[in-house]
């Protein structure tokens, strides 16, 4: 497979993209199933196709630069969550598998350490080229397997790309620091080197970002990757996989398992791996992080998110509509930092029903389709939990403005998973609407009469993720950024990520750590310091006359 041919041609290669020179090269799926043949749009069964030809029956290892198919007897499938059609079945990897893995990190580290800095960034360039020249084809193959629209899913595949493109930077930031003469004849200076084997753990809902957070931060830095996708959707880091090799990372520097709780044990009890960045739950983040630290290993876990946005009465009414409308429902609300939760301050609350013309307006159904707004939900089980938090609020008291539990989709997409776009009013802060993360596309809202209470209210819940408010006042906006208790805060900015310039900064139950993903920390977190001290006394040297005669040994 070569990433020079022409489209078509191109095509026809990436169609047997994880195929390895080896006798384990994966079958390829059959065709379309009747059920994508029954799609409202010919495209939209069209595209799907594309996708499913890109991805085997089986998804193989990635083992010291091949494609491998795993000896395992047990195997995960995989469902289009627009259809809950089977698209391909993922591995558990046997134990002999995943150390095979890390030993061929470990075995790599060495040379890759030692490969110059300006060779790893220019294989950086190379990938975020590739990248950039893939992009709509990941899009695909995340939209086949995470269910989100073509649209959202390049942007999924942009953010990570900026974070290859940033990692390019690297000779700069790499830098050390020097401090001449500290004392007589003495200087000091320091440099960051790499930690060794590397573990990436990563979500469902982002399939191409999140791998892209860690795997461009981590090689370029000289750590070697071991990396388990989500078990959901990994075709998108498979052919991220890819690339990287046609990059010219070497063999062995990245290597991809498959497996539930099995493969995260294993890289939390490893020796060989030094560190471990993981996105995800709240149950499973606090775990990875309390036995990968108590097994010595540093540790990154981003987990759950409440985010909130305080709307104040002199914001611009339509780009506050238009922003919330987009940052609730947007990736059916599996976002880490998703809007649910907007608290409309004063005469702000005569907006709801604005916002909730807008939310009608939002078109549920496949992330293949061109005007689809909304997608489905990861699995049957997140869309019938959504709904049972849904009815939780009727229960408790709150009412529910628009109501997504039976939303109508287009002929063929009766068995996905989709929930429409839900709105709650009247929600109090003991509510389990409230205090849960809903991971759906509901937003609920809560009422009050000053930005002082707003605050308050933020500031009381648990999570740290994000916050935004909208006004076109200053000073409120200066109140509020200074006040608020969150690590990515938005001034009429409704989903602030930071871009890989900087770092993404959640704090308190949204985060546990010490460092945080790309940017500056992200360096930081994937390299050790080592300082030294050196002493070359004046004295000692010396403006001796050239000798001519026989050197002889004293």
């Amino acid at each position: 497979w070569h990433t020079n041919t022409s489209h078509v041609s191109h095509q026809k290669k990436t169609a047997n993209m994880f195929a390895a020179a080896t006798k384990a090269a994966m079958p390829q799926a059959g065709a379309v199933s009747s059920a994508a043949r029954r799609f409202v749009s010919t495209q939209a069964a069209s595209l799907q196709a594309e996708a499913q030809a890109m991805v085997g029956k089986t998804t193989p290892l990635f083992l010291d630069g091949k494609f491998v198919e795993s000896s395992t007897d047990q195997w995960i499938e995989v469902h289009n969550p627009a259809t809950n059609e089977i698209v391909t079945k993922v591995p558990c990897a046997t134990r002999d598998e995943m150390k095979a893995a890390a030993a061929s990190c470990a075995a790599a580290f060495p040379a890759w350490r030692e490969t110059s800095i300006m060779t790893r960034q220019r294989i950086m360039f190379e990938f975020q080229r590739l990248l950039k020249e893939h992009q709509t084809t990941i899009a695909k193959l995340i939209t086949l397997q995470q269910g989100k629209t073509v649209p959202d899913a390049q942007g999924d595949v942009l953010r990570g790309l900026q974070v290859a493109e940033h990692s390019c930077s690297m000779p700069s930031l790499f830098q050390g620091e020097t401090l001449s003469g500290v004392a007589k004849d003495m200087d000091t200076y320091s440099y960051r080197y790499p930690l060794g084997v590397c573990a990436g753990i990563t979500p469902f809902n982002f399939p191409a970002m999140i791998p892209l957070w860690m795997v461009p931060m981590a090689l370029v830095t000289g750590n070697t990757m071991l990396l388990k996708p989500s078990e959901r959707n990994p075709a998108a880091s498979m052919f991220i996989t890819r690339l990287a090799q046609e990059a010219g990372v070497p063999d062995g520097v990245l290597n991809v398992i498959h497996g539930a709780r099995d493969s995260v044990d294993f890289i939390l009890d490893e020796p060989c791996v030094k560190a471990i960045s993981f996105v995800g739950s709240d149950q499973a983040g606090t775990y990875i992080h309390q036995r990968g630290t108590h097994n010595g290993k540093r540790v990154q876990s981003n987990m759950g998110a409440k985010n909130h946005g305080i709307i104040m009465p002199d914001a611009n009414k339509e780009h506050t509509l238009n922003s919330l409308a987009g940052a609730a429902f947007g990736a059916a609300g599996q976002r880490c930092m998703a809007l649910s939760t907007v608290v409309l301050v004063g005469e702000a609350r005569e907006w709801l029903p604005e916002l909730l013309a807008r939310a009608r307006a939002l078109k549920v159904g496949g992330g293949f389709e061109a005007d689809t707004d909304v997608g489905p939900l990861i699995s049957p089980a997140a869309a019938e939990r959504c709904r049972r938090l849904i009815a939780s609020a009727d229960a408790e008291g709150a009412e529910i403005l628009l109501d997504g539990r039976d939303v109508n989709v287009a002929p063929g997409y009766e068995r996905g998973n989709f929930v429409g776009p839900t709105i709650i009013r009247g929600v109090k802060t003991h509510m389990e609407c409230y205090r849960e993360e809903i991971f759906g596309p509901v937003l609920v809202c809560l009422e009050v009469d000053t930005l002082d209470e707003a605050l308050a209210t933020i500031n009381s819940n648990p999570y740290g993720n994000g916050a935004a408010i909208f006004t076109n006042s200053g000073a409120t906006a200066r109140k509020f950024q200074h006040g608020v208790d969150a690590g990515n805060v938005g001034v009429n900015v409704p989903i602030p990520v930071p871009l890989p310039m900087f770092s993404f900064t959640g704090t308190r139950g949204s985060f546990r750590g010490e460092n945080h993903f790309y940017g500056k920390m992200g360096m930081q977190f994937y390299t050790q310091t080592k300082t030294i001290t050196s002493l070359w006394r004046a004295e000692d040297a010396t403006d001796q006359k050239s000798a001519t005669v026989m050197p002889t040994m004293h």
